[in-house]
């Protein structure tokens, strides 16, 4: 029990010295915080409405119950409609007389100056709706908001229902980094 004891002293002070030791930088130097920015899988458009069995190479030979296979289709088939809370960015908001050609203008218009994103306008009576974008996060909204509120300067994040959205392969996670970097001098 005191081998246990001291065991657990020495690594709480070990570890309390190498936090010291890592916080202060030696002299010309700092610490400071770097964006890793990590690309993210995009999903592979090849493998879409194909099951694991379909996508066997060659002669490969699986034996297993045709109930098996039954239940697989009707999984993908029950949670193909299936949604997640998501985020989009409302371009239009209009309950005017002419509310639904300027949403269809307003639209148009979007599709030529962003021509990566989806567009989907709607009616809730009695607004018509333009809204933009798939995204996961409200933060991935938010920074495409940045750039769209140039031409758009009422456009606002809403939350809706989306389907799976596949991924973006430009999209990128962001992590922070600790560095220690040399002090330039002016």
């Amino acid at each position: 029990m005191k081998k246990l004891a001291s065991i657990l002293i020495a690594g709480a002070i070990c570890s309390c010295v190498c936090a010291q030791t890592r916080s202060i930088a030696p002299e010309g130097y700092e610490w400071a915080d770097s964006l890793v920015y990590t690309p993210m899988s995009a999903v592979d458009e090849s493998l879409q409405g194909r099951t694991v069995f379909s996508a066997m190479p060659g002669n490969v030979t699986v034996n297993q119950s045709p109930a098996l296979r039954d239940s697989l289709a009707a999984y993908i088939g029950r949670n193909q409609g299936r949604t997640v809370n998501g985020y989009r960015i409302r371009i239009f908001f209009d309950n005017k007389q002419n509310s639904r050609s300027a949403s269809e203008s307003e639209a148009a218009r979007f599709r030529t100056l962003y021509p990566g994103y989806s567009v989907y306008r709607s009616f809730a009576n009695p607004f018509f709706k333009v809204t933009v974008g798939d995204f996961r996060t409200k933060s991935e909204a938010n920074v495409a908001l940045r750039v769209i509120v140039n031409d758009f300067p009422t456009a606002f994040v809403v939350r809706e229902k989306l389907r799976f959205p596949a991924l973006d392969p430009k999209s990128y996670t962001v992590d922070t980094v600790r560095v220690l970097r040399k002090i330039e001098e002016l």
